[in-house]
């Protein structure tokens, strides 16, 4: 699992074509600008993530919820894919708004950046040229994936370290110093990425001032 990223190895079933062609088809893009738009929201999705599992107790919550919606119930979980992860009955699932809580996007950005959604979604539009509708609906797509992705990884076992773990190595390898993304997420050092980080990073995290 070490030998490739976390971000590595699901970036590379999303760009593959049936997986790319439905996510370039619903945000009504071509499949070049939303291959970019993968790479940059991911980093995003999975540095939040792992600064929310930078402690013992975030790490725990994030693995019981990976557990109880991610797991067992999700529909990814029945594919005959390697791991049981099914990125396409799962892709399916989200578009046609089934699989309850573990297709709910808008939910678990919720859980991710708190009541600072919009902010994020606006960050990565500024990255990839989307406007803020299509990044946070790219957001809201692609964060169910990255759920039952870490579930398929992690939850089985249940060891809320190695979780924090590759988590934290997934942000050192965006390249950003101090904890790489998911640090910078959180501006002001409070253990959360609230609306004083987003200020704090304005354009700079994510693309340039328009």
């Amino acid at each position: 699992m070490n030998t490739q990223s976390l971000t590595s190895s699901l970036l590379q079933q999303l760009q593959q074509g049936p997986a790319l062609q439905q996510v370039s088809q619903t945000l009504g893009v071509d499949s070049n600008q939303a291959s970019q738009a993968i790479q940059s929201a991911l980093p995003l999705l999975l540095g939040a993530l792992g600064n929310n599992a930078s402690n013992p107790q975030g790490a725990q919550s994030l693995l019981n919820a990976l557990q109880r919606d991610h797991l067992g119930g999700s529909p990814a979980s029945t594919g005959g894919a390697a791991g049981g992860f099914d990125l396409g009955g799962l892709l399916g699932a989200v578009l046609g708004g089934g699989g309850g809580q573990a297709t709910n996007g808008a939910g678990i950005l919720g859980h991710v950046f708190g009541s600072q959604s919009p902010q994020a979604a606006q960050l990565l539009g500024q990255k990839t040229g989307l406007d803020s509708g299509r990044s946070g609906q790219l957001l809201a797509l692609l964060a169910p994936i990255v759920m039952s992705f870490l579930a398929q990884k992690f939850a089985q076992q249940g060891n809320a370290g190695q979780l924090s773990q590759a988590l934290g190595q997934e942000a050192q390898a965006s390249g950003m110093a101090g904890g790489g993304l998911g640090a910078l997420l959180d501006q002001d050092g409070d253990g959360q990425f609230g609306l004083g980080d987003v200020l704090k990073i304005g354009g700079g995290l994510l693309g340039k001032r328009p």
